[in-house]
């Protein structure tokens, strides 16, 4: 289904990158602008008579050297500022690693959760140029104020002294406040970002063009290369810097990278393809569930697929749906009763009184995804643990390279995670999936729910194996010499910290088959014109799992500080017991796979199944 791209309307709703696997997507994802006035309303000759007058210009590659050149000094400067916080937290603010990760997952939380409502005010009031605007600038002050409080001795307490026992004082209100201010800043613009920047990237190449498409599919590959670029660069180069040089250096970095970045981004202001807000997809799926309780009276309809209201209006870019026999309550929404009163050309007079058959299809589609979603969100535990106590060992394990005095600074090793993932991607992309279409005679070799609970194995197999490691690194800490101290943790032990890499690795597996195949299970699942939240929705996920993790992190903390094995979560990892905690993580991450698996064989893909309606003749004469 074709449609005229019309960029100054009012109603556009949101345009999302496309890989090439999503052939059987295609059509629907061709139109912009999905969301017209019906015919006899007045404004489709207005509309029509807009789009002739009406041209739109795409660049596309010639404006990429400023949207992909911001993206990369953003990726740069917001990673750079975050990647290290922790050991910040710890290092320079003098807080307890127990109250330095649950800011850090609080904080990362929050930023997550915030997608969710930069996405709504982007498609609702703002358009994501004008989100974007407003979230770059926040980034830069949020680094900018970050940066302060190394640079300003008045904005960070006083050093803790070297000696064991020595008096440590840790911040102030003041300080405390004026740091919550440049978090605050960057969960702005970090929230505003992440749902936005790579849907602006694609609108600067036509759609209806093969060109065009061809253009989007680069674009989408050359975002997560940035991505992993940035990632790869903060965590070693940026790191070492801030922690073996000066922080207030390394902090600096970032700050000025952020800065380039807004330069940059705006350098290409009069270039940009800006679609405008079009309204919140939001209210129709309010209209279906307020609707279906008004009428849950209602007796249900014999042979739904062909009794229950379905006007389809013109020009409707999502993809039309069949009938389905999941939640059937809110089929009541589309029965048509004499109360109901419709426009001459078939539309509902009042879309607050009676839905069509197509709406509830499109929200039972977002229920369907609910539970894949919860069990989602809970296999982030292990991701977020593998992104902070991994540090905490590292700081008490052997940080050496051979014989030499380099030693790898402890936020660094979380590269591991990313480049097993990175790694991972290109050998599934290359060798397994042909491999496994020979099998399965599926283009994609086996199927997204599949390929996300292989992660989720692989999950579990981490944290199990993360257990193991920790008991290890205890053990050798406690029975054999160790190599002086941490500040104001314990004995260093004299295991290699290069042990970590392969509970990283497996983390980084599990990330290129369950987040990978997140992202594309809500791309494809979602209705068309609600794919900007499809991909809040991940970072809602993960967010979730951030505040679950703070929340265990504080329950663990509390419940064994006074039990006969001792805190968990000690400061000093040599007196705590950090491998019974990720034994935990791995009970709950395998109680969560077979709720996975239970969900999976339960779910119906969207358009899957045959489709066992006809038509009505209201339907068939307004369709097209």
């Amino acid at each position: 289904m074709k449609s005229r791209v019309i960029i100054h309307r009012e109603n556009n709703w949101c345009v999302h990158a496309e890989r090439e696997s999503d052939k059987m997507e295609r059509k629907a994802l061709e139109v912009e602008n999905n969301h017209r006035p019906f015919a006899g309303d007045g404004g489709s000759a207005a509309a029509e008579e807009e789009a002739v007058e009406t041209k739109v210009i795409y660049r596309g590659w010639k404006v990429m050297p400023f949207i992909i050149g911001n993206e990369t000094f953003e990726k740069l400067g917001i990673i750079g500022t975050l990647s290290n916080l922790l050991v910040y937290l710890t290092s320079v603010f003098n807080l307890k690693s127990i109250t330095a990760a649950t800011i850090i997952n609080a904080f990362s939380g929050t930023i997550n959760f915030g997608t969710f409502i930069a996405a709504f005010l982007c498609d609702t009031y703002f358009g994501r140029y004008k989100t974007l605007t407003v979230a770059v600038i926040a980034c830069f002050l949020g680094s900018l104020v970050i940066q302060l409080t190394a640079a300003i001795p008045q904005l960070h307490p006083a050093p803790c002294g070297t000696k064991q026992g020595s008096e440590c004082h840790g911040p102030n209100a003041g300080q405390i406040a004026f740091l919550l201010m440049g978090l605050g800043f960057l969960v702005v613009g970090a929230g505003g970002i992440r749902p936005c920047n790579l849907a602006f990237g694609a609108d600067q190449f036509n759609p209806k063009t093969e060109s065009g498409k061809r253009g989007i599919d680069s674009f989408f590959n050359w975002y997560f290369f940035t991505f992993t670029f940035a990632q790869i660069v903060s965590l070693t180069l940026i790191v070492y810097i801030q922690s073996n040089v000066s922080w207030t250096i390394g902090l600096a970095i970032p700050a000025v990278l952020m800065f380039l970045a807004c330069l940059i981004f705006f350098a290409g202001d009069k270039m940009y393809v800006k679609v405008k807000a079009s309204g919140s997809p939001l209210a129709g799926i309010a209209q279906v569930i307020a609707i279906a309780i008004k009428k849950r009276g209602l007796k249900p309809v014999k042979q739904p697929w062909l009794n229950l209201y379905n006007y389809i209006p013109p020009k409707y870019a999502n993809s039309r749906l069949g009938y389905t026999g999941q939640f059937t309550f809110l089929d009541k929404a589309a029965i048509l009763t004499p109360e109901d009163k419709l426009n001459p050309d078939g539309s509902p007079a009042d879309p607050w009184k009676l839905c069509t058959m197509q709406q509830v299809e499109e929200v039972k589609c977002i229920v369907r995804v609910l539970p894949i979603w919860f069990a989602a969100a809970i296999y982030y535990l292990a991701i977020t643990q593998q992104m902070t106590y991994p540090v905490f060992q590292a700081l008490q394990s052997d940080r050496r390279l051979g014989s030499g005095s380099f030693e790898i600074p402890a936020a660094t090793y979380v590269v591991f995670l990313m480049t097993g993932m990175t790694v991972f991607i290109i050998i599934y992309d290359r060798l397994l999936v042909p491999f496994l279409r020979r099998f399965t005679g599926k283009d994609t070799g086996i199927t997204i729910l599949q390929r996300m609970g292989i992660g989720m194995a692989f999950a579990v197999l981490s944290m199990v194996v993360s257990g193991f490691i920790e008991e290890r690194r205890r053990t050798i800490a406690l029975t054999k010499p160790t190599l002086g101290m941490a500040p104001r943790k314990g004995e260093i032990s004299s295991f290699s910290g290069l042990w970590l890499i392969p509970q990283l690795t497996l983390a980084g597996i599990a990330e290129a088959f369950t987040a990978i195949g997140q992202m594309e299970f809500y791309y494809k699942q979602f209705p068309e014109n609600m794919r900007s939240f499809a991909g809040s929705i991940f970072y809602v996920g993960t967010g979730i799992s951030s505040y679950l993790s703070s929340f265990l992190i504080s329950t663990v903390h509390k419940t064994t500080v006074n039990t006969s094995t001792g805190n968990w979560l000690a400061e000093d990892l040599n007196k705590g017991r950090l491998d019974y905690f990720y034994y935990m993580i791995a009970g709950i991450l395998a109680v969560d796979f077979a709720y996975f698996l239970v969900m999976a064989k339960w779910y119906r893909y969207k358009g899957s199944e045959e489709q066992n309606y006809e038509t009505n003749r209201d339907t068939d004469k307004n369709s097209v």
